[in-house]
């Protein structure tokens, strides 16, 4: 005897915006975290869990002279990450040919401009969490980057 089946607790309207944005952005999967739930859409799967927001994957930083290399610096714990809040693509520049917002050692104030996200079309200023020195910039102009992505080091 099969059972009843249960009742859907997932957006689907979400679920296809987000499958739209997946052929839009030529992407091969998108995440989101909204309310304590996280749906992942990616090609050929759909996966909802309602768990904390996994630790991003950490971009390959070059790491300063002086530094021991065979242990590298895992960017997603260090006090000072800037994680970017959606996925889409990074610019470092308000224009292209402009000069970028912010280089390795540019002083920031909390709200200063780091670096905008281009998500659904629409340019996302990235303000600074807090005042500091920009000590790593881990993504590259143009590079497509995820929800949770670590962007910049500010100490």
């Amino acid at each position: 005897m099969a059972k009843p089946p249960k009742p859907t607790l997932v957006d689907r309207e979400l679920i296809q915006e987000l499958s739209k944005l997946l052929d839009e952005t030529g992407l091969t999967e998108i995440e989101i975290e909204q309310d304590g739930q996280r749906i992942r859409v990616a090609r050929g799967s759909v996966a909802v869990a309602a768990a904390p927001a996994p630790v991003a994957r950490a971009a390959a930083a070059p790491q300063p002279v002086g530094e021991s290399t065979s242990k590298p610096m895992d960017a997603a714990k260090h006090p000072g990450v800037v994680n970017s809040p959606m996925v889409g693509t990074a610019y470092m520049a308000p224009e292209p040919g402009a000069r970028p917002f912010i280089e390795v050692g540019t002083k920031v104030k909390a709200g200063d401009t780091l670096l905008i996200i281009e998500a659904m079309k629409t340019m996302n200023q990235i303000p600074a969490p807090r005042g500091g020195t920009v000590t790593q910039i881990l993504c590259e102009d143009g590079q497509p980057v995820e929800f949770g992505e670590p962007l910049v080091i500010i100490e």
